[in-house]
C-alpha cells in the first residue's frame, strides 16, 4: 500500500517556545503496484490460449510394389502440376491428350473436378461423389504454393480419395511435346 512518511519539522526551542507545524513529505511506495503488475502479466500468460496452426491430414499409403491395388480406369483424374501455375490433367491411367488450364482460369481446377464429378454420377454404377480419386502430381519447375492450392481444392470440392504421386516418365515427355506423348524409337 502507499504510505506517507512524516517528518519531525522544527523543534521548541527555537522561535521561543513556539511549535511549528510538521513538513510532510510524501513518498509513494510503488513496489505493491509493481508486484500487481508481474502478477497480472503472468496471469494473462498463462490463460491465453495461443493461435493453433491448421494443418491437413494426410494420409500417404504404403508402398506394396508386389501387390498395387486395383483401380477402375473411370475413377481416376490425374492432375499434373507445372511451372507458372499451369495445370494438366486427363482421365484414367493412360497418359493420352493431356488438357491444360491454370489456377487463375474460369475454368480452373475446381470446374474439372466438379465435371468429373458429375460425369461418374450419371453413370449408374457410380452413384456417390465420393468415388472419384485424383491423383495429384508436381513437375520440377512447379511451385510449392501450387500444390498447397491442389489439395485445397480437394478440401473444398469435398474429395475424400485422392494421392500424391511422383510424375512419370511418360508425363514430361507428354507436356514437353504440348500434351501428347510421342513413343520414342
Amino acid at each position: 500500500m502507499a504510505e506517507l512518511n512524516t517528518a519531525e519539522g522544527g523543534s521548541k526551542k527555537k522561535h521561543g517556545g513556539k511549535t511549528r507545524s510538521k513538513k510532510i513529505s510524501t513518498k509513494v511506495d510503488l513496489t505493491p503496484m509493481v508486484d500487481l503488475a508481474f502478477l497480472l502479466i503472468t496471469f494473462f500468460m498463462l490463460t491465453t490460449t495461443l493461435n493453433k496452426p491448421n494443418a491437413m491430414e494426410l494420409n500417404m499409403p504404403k508402398k506394396d510394389k508386389e501387390h498395387p491395388p486395383k483401380i477402375n480406369e473411370e475413377l481416376l483424374l490425374n492432375i499434373i502440376l507445372d511451372k507458372d501455375d499451369a495445370v494438366w490433367w486427363y482421365e484414367g491411367m493412360t497418359v493420352t491428350g493431356l488438357k491444360k488450364t491454370v489456377f487463375a482460369n474460369k475454368e480452373g481446377i475446381r470446374d474439372i473436378i466438379y465435371w468429373k464429378q458429375n460425369k461418374l454420377l450419371k453413370n449408374p454404377a457410380y452413384h456417390s461423389k465420393d468415388t472419384m480419386i485424383c491423383i495429384i502430381k508436381t513437375t520440377d519447375e512447379a511451385r510449392y504454393k501450387n500444390m498447397v492450392d491442389a489439395l485445397d481444392e480437394m478440401d473444398i470440392t469435398n474429395i475424400k480419395r485422392y494421392a500424391l504421386q511422383d510424375i512419370q516418365p511418360l508425363e514430361i515427355e507428354a507436356i514437353k511435346n504440348g500434351g501428347s506423348p510421342q513413343l520414342q524409337r
